[in-house]
């Protein structure tokens, strides 16, 4: 694998690659994937990143009809979690400290939505999940959300928290093996997956929410970024550079 950006290109000169801020960039076919005409490009670009990141995980662990899935966190990634669960037959629960995002939950296609600091609310969906994809990069406590696992659940972790997992005390071992419940993670897919996904997308008209900017607005969106101001991801207007 050779990212995007801040890599060495060990299949060409061997200088550094600069990703969606180069003017141009050469590559070899086999390391390309074609974008369905249907779709707009702007909104399709964060598909080739938090889309393949949702998208992979769901289709590896054979998500669809008749699973229940929550999605923990409504935001870039969570959101893409939302729209391919429910593309794929799943019956869908937002998992969320904020109650002021069931409105976009219910919008983006999720057939259910728990504030997770609602001990009323938790206790109907215990035990009760297939899969957790677990989309949040701030501290959180997995224990308490393996216990929202049914048996054979499965926690998916593509969420990357900068202090590292957290665990609220140990792992609870009997809530694990009791229900003989899986912590995994996931990170991307293969090109022939994410042209597969990208053709999953034109036929059932999926794309990324977006914010389109100019350039010279990028210092205010990074500002907006780190509070959680965007629906759901910032988009660059490459003509404004």
């Amino acid at each position: 694998m050779i990212p995007t950006y801040n890599a060495l290109d060990k299949f060409g000169d061997g200088r550094p690659t600069y990703g969606g801020y180069s003017n141009t960039i050469v590559a070899n076919e086999d390391f390309t994937v074609h974008i369905p005409e249907k779709l707009n490009l702007a909104a399709a670009a964060p598909l080739l990143c938090a889309g393949i990141t949702t998208y992979s995980p769901l289709k590896h662990w054979k998500i669809g009809k008749g699973h229940k899935v929550a999605v923990l966190g409504l935001g870039g990634l969570g959101h893409m979690a939302v729209k391919f669960a429910v593309a794929l037959g799943a019956d869908v629960t937002v998992l969320s400290t904020s109650p002021k995002k069931e409105t976009d939950a219910n919008r983006l296609g999720a057939q259910h939505f728990v504030v997770t600091s609602d001990a009323a609310q938790v206790e109907k969906v215990k035990d009760s999940f297939d899969c957790i994809v677990d989309t949040v990069a701030a501290e959180h406590d997995l224990n308490f959300y393996l216990s929202l696992l049914g048996l054979n659940g499965t926690l998916i972790c593509v969420g990357i928290p900068v202090e590292g997992i957290h665990l609220n005390g140990p792992l609870e071992a009997f809530t694990l093996i009791g229900g003989r419940k899986s912590i995994v993670g996931s990170q991307c897919g293969s090109i022939a997956e994410i042209q597969e996904m990208l053709d999953f997308c034109a036929e059932h008209d999926i794309v990324a929410d977006i914010e389109l900017i100019d350039i010279k607005d990028i210092h205010a969106a990074y500002d907006r970024m780190l509070k959680g101001d965007v629906k759901y991801r910032f988009v660059i207007d490459m003509a404004t550079l």
